[in-house]
């Protein structure tokens, strides 16, 4: 495992419309290079802390609401705190 951590990461690492690009049904979805490399599970919880990572969440969000698993206050009150969230992200990347 320590020989894993001491190799160089992959060119795509992190880069979220590489590693879960959307796909011609509307999901997103892992490739198959993806899936047998050895970084995907620490590549795709970096790739969800990212600006874009946070509109995968709410991509999910309004799907969630379109087929009534969420409601309106629940949804705005989530869409809100991903808002935020990304606000307060980029905010400390600029100081």
């Amino acid at each position: 495992m320590t020989d894993q951590k001491n190799r160089e990461t992959p060119y795509c690492f992190g880069k979220l419309d590489q590693v879960f690009p959307m796909t011609d049904s509307g999901f997103r979805e892992s490739p198959e290079s993806c899936r047998v490399c050895l970084y995907k599970t620490e590549c795709l919880r970096t790739a969800m802390q990212t600006p874009d990572g946070a509109i995968v969440k709410q991509e999910a969000l309004d799907r969630a609401y379109a087929s009534g698993m969420v409601g309106f206050w629940t949804r705005w009150s989530r869409k809100k705190a991903l808002q935020r969230k990304m606000k307060s992200r980029s905010t400390r990347r600029q100081s």
